[in-house]
């Protein structure tokens, strides 16, 4: 039985047709050749030297041309890529890619017609990247170390404040300018915006030490409301909540100031940072901690008063949005009391509702109307019900859950 492999025949032909226009290139160059005149050229292999050679003639680039046409056609009918200056699949022109030049205008066509630009007309919004560096620099400022990628000594923290202060003032005025530009106050010149953003940037960093003060508020109701808390330095440098409420809580002093755009970018980059969405506008008080954090939503216009506790999940919402921008200005999410507890999962809905304080708000509970103060809100009868599944799967039919 012959051992020789499938495709032996192919590349032999292969071989033999490389070597047939091989020897007719060879032939019409040698023929252009003067006649040999050294032992070397008279040897049996016969040697064509570069610097003796014409200039291809026509008929040597049209059989060059051949060979290359014939080997990139053999290349395809059989798969195997051809050694030659350029793919075999470029044969194939059926379909024409579009040129960078082409994408490149339908890409800009969009833009006149779509929108969602920016930096164009002079007109620029506020930079998102830049915000969140401004921001991750603001955690800096309310807790040095905890936030620093190097361990800052108490004899030089002055200066590292300093130098930490006046990077964030000279980025923050540059970005508040912007967004007075896009959405200047009434009564405002254009040429009296600059300075109107120096002054409500150093109105906003005045504002810092007791921005701090309510922070440490927070700190102390989540080392004291989590068992599993083991410092309050674990509690800065480890839970999502602290990052959350300090960036909402910085948010919110900008948004107080009418500055807008910024307040909102800086409250959603901590939302996707920890799960946990906390509106500028939202007035929270002291002593606020949401245990787990993920999944929480704080509205608008919810007010929470002091020492309000929550678990992961809980929305404080509007009632119906179907208005659309017609609700603007209006108070749409719920009023918290002082010491009220939330569980997880439970939804409070519409800006009329008043929880009253020490109440306690149980677990996946919808509430959409007020309560007095001392209320305790559960399930009643939610209908669970717990059984074998081996008894169901006999009593259906072998149906499974």
């Amino acid at each position: 039985m012959s051992t020789t492999p499938p495709n032996h025949a192919l590349q032999q032909t292969r071989r033999e047709r490389r070597g047939w226009w091989r020897r007719c290139l060879r032939r019409n160059q040698v023929e252009k050749l003067q006649a040999p005149t050294s032992k070397l050229q008279r040897s049996s292999k016969v040697q064509i030297p570069i610097t003796k050679c014409e200039p291809w003639s026509f008929e040597i680039w049209c059989l060059k041309f051949l060979w290359m046409l014939e080997l990139g056609i053999w290349s395809l009918a059989t798969g195997v890529s051809a050694s030659l200056a350029f793919p075999s699949r470029l044969l194939n022109t059926a379909t024409v890619q579009p040129t960078v030049t082409q994408l490149t205008d339908l890409l800009v066509a969009s833009y006149a017609t779509d929108g969602g630009i920016n930096h164009l007309d002079g007109k620029n919004l506020p930079s998102k990247h830049a915000i969140c560096i401004i921001t991750n620099d603001l955690l800096g400022l309310l807790f040095p170390g905890f936030f620093d990628e190097q361990l800052i000594h108490s004899s030089k923290i002055k200066a590292e404040t300093a130098k930490l202060l006046e990077t964030v003032m000279a980025s923050l005025e540059d970005e508040i300018f912007k967004s007075l530009e896009y959405s200047p106050p009434e009564g405002i010149a254009k040429k009296e915006l600059r300075n109107l953003a120096h002054q409500r940037t150093i109105q906003f960093l005045e504002k810092l030490p007791g921005i701090r003060e309510i922070l440490l508020t927070d700190i102390e109701a989540a080392y004291k409301g989590d068992p599993a808390a083991l410092s309050k330095e674990e509690v800065i440098v480890a839970y999502p909540f602290i990052e959350a409420i300090a960036v909402q809580r910085l948010a919110h002093a900008l948004y107080l100031n009418d500055i807008p755009l910024i307040p909102r970018i800086m409250t959603e980059w901590a939302h996707a940072r920890t799960g946990m969405d906390l509106h500028p506008g939202a007035q929270i008080g002291r002593y606020f901690f949401v245990d787990h954090c993920t999944g929480t939503v704080v509205g608008e216009t919810a007010i929470l008063g002091d020492h309000v506790k929550m678990y992961q999940g809980v929305g404080l919402v509007a009632r119906s949005l179907a208005a659309g921008q017609l609700l603007r200005g209006q108070k749409r999410h719920p009023t918290i009391g002082d010491h009220v507890t939330i569980y997880a999962g439970a939804t409070i809905v519409g800006g009329e509702t008043v929880i009253g304080d020490h109440s306690t708000i149980g677990a996946n509970v919808t509430l959409t109307h007020s309560v007095d103060s001392y209320s305790l809100v559960v399930q009643k009868d939610a209908n669970v019900n717990v059984m074998s599944k081996k008894e169901r799967a006999k009593s259906d039919g072998g149906f499974q859950i």
